[in-house]
């Protein structure tokens, strides 16, 4: 299984940028999603995660401004990027986890990670 990011390039400071993810065939065990970005010089760096609940967690640095979500059954996540700043230049990481559940509880499985797409934005 393979993730597929897409829809990077390049936006103006201020502007809307969406990337999406696909995994490359039909997962039913992936329990959670997440976004990472690594810009030039920095370490990578959490974005947003989203759980099979629907539960999201984002950076305090872009609260507010992106909104991820998936599908069910969690096999593509959006991140809808508002209000860009140049700060949001990076290379973004889409992220999967997956498990399964037996007696003792939740198991995790796979970490699935696709190949990243670059956003920069323009000042």
């Amino acid at each position: 299984v393979q993730l597929q990011a897409s829809g990077g390039g390049l936006v103006q400071r201020g502007g809307t940028l969406k990337i999406s993810c696909a995994t490359s065939e039909l997962v039913w065990n992936i329990n959670d999603m997440g976004w990472y970005r690594q810009a030039p010089g920095k370490q990578l760096e959490t974005v947003a995660n989203i759980s099979r609940s629907g539960s999201a967690s984002y950076a305090n640095s872009v609260k507010g401004r992106f909104t991820i979500t998936v599908d069910d059954p969690m096999n593509w996540m959006d991140l809808q990027m508002t209000d860009m700043k140049a700060e949001d230049t990076a290379v973004y990481y889409c992220y999967a986890g997956a498990g399964d559940y037996d007696p003792s509880g939740y198991v995790h499985l796979h970490d699935y990670w696709g190949q990243g797409t670059k956003v920069t934005v323009s000042s």
